[in-house]
């Protein structure tokens, strides 16, 4: 159920993205990088071409004489889209906090390569670092992953990124494990109940579509993350934060609690998009907000006022401080 929603509303957001301005009228094209199809990182990016189109006046009698054309591919997710916005391919993209943090700081992945241009443009939804093992794997801690064959992600995804950084924290490397597959997020749950791989791990909104075909489609379950190395990494950096996964609330099959830790999805750009191109984006997604929450259950609680502060490290975009100033928010 859960991967044939993630499909219907995949389509619709394409046909909508394709469909929303004639051939014949002259469009300004943006472009938003997201993450695997099955993701909410998909959703986000549709959601946001959604309300752009929403808003736009051409082909209709009223709306914004904007002239934006969006459209929001998969990618492989946080530090391949500041990647492709750096290099003028993305003009917006979807990132995790701690990302966002490590390229504007250069620290991290992003020492030696300082992306002081990045800009935020506002915060979405939580994002708990899930490590999920399989029914049959034998596996019901972190210490159980030795030996054992463990998809930590693709490179330039942020779900990679934090499983090195856990890795660190618990003084672990891939030669730990049996093997250390770099499956994409669209291709580990697969793996997973096929029997390929015991773990994997996705840095993801809750919930979530493929997640939900690992617990309740294949009996695969959650690993708690609350050692003294977690609470570590979120007493040390302010863009962590731990968060519970309530039993039986969002996977049937879920049977107790499970305590993690994670970041928060946030929307990015770069200083050299107008600040004409980032207004239009950010006017469209705050007045249709009621519809965008509507989107995806992960964006339920949305609130504007922490949406504009939470988990953002670099500067806001001016084009985005100027509708929140007229707002009042600022």
């Amino acid at each position: 159920m859960y991967k044939k929603f993630v499909s219907y509303i995949s389509v619709a957001f394409l046909a909508l993205s394709l469909n929303s301005f004639s051939s014949s009228q002259a469009a300004e094209f943006i472009s938003i990088g997201t993450g695997g199809p099955t993701g909410v990182y998909f959703v986000v990016g549709n959601s946001v071409c959604r309300m752009v189109h929403k808003e736009a006046a051409e082909g209709r009698k009223s709306g914004r004489k904007h002239g934006l054309r969006c459209a929001a591919p998969s990618t492989g997710g946080s530090n391949y889209n500041i990647g492709q916005i750096k290099e003028g391919e993305l003009q917006f993209g979807v990132a995790q906090s701690d990302w966002q943090h490590h390229a504007y700081n250069g620290t991290s992945k992003w020492e030696g390569n300082q992306y002081s241009d990045l800009r935020a443009v506002f915060s979405v939804h939580p994002e708990p670092f899930q490590l999920i093992a399989g029914k049959d794997s034998g596996i019901s801690s972190w210490d159980d992953l030795k030996g054992k064959v463990v998809n930590i992600g693709n490179p330039g995804s942020g779900q990679r990124g934090t499983m090195e950084v856990l890795m660190n924290a618990r003084g672990m490397s891939v030669s730990d494990f049996k093997q250390a597959t770099e499956l994409t997020s669209s291709e580990q749950v697969n793996a997973l109940c096929d029997g390929k791989v015991d773990a994997i791990a996705y840095t993801v909104g809750v919930p979530n579509g493929a997640i939900g075909q690992a617990i309740d489609g294949c009996g695969a379950s959650f690993i708690n993350l609350d050692s003294s190395a977690e609470k570590k990494l979120v007493n040390d950096n302010p863009y962590y934060a731990f968060a519970n996964i309530p039993a039986g609330t969002f996977y049937k099959s879920q049977s107790s609690d499970a305590t993690t830790f994670g970041v928060m999805a946030t929307f990015v750009s770069s200083a050299s998009v107008s600040d004409e191109v980032v207004y239009e984006v950010v006017r469209a997604v705050f007045e249709n907000l009621d519809d965008f929450k509507k989107l995806h259950p992960a964006f339920t609680n949305l609130d504007p006022k922490q949406m504009i502060t939470n988990a953002l490290s670099a500067p806001l975009h001016d084009g985005a401080v100027k509708y929140y100033k007229e707002m009042g928010w600022m």
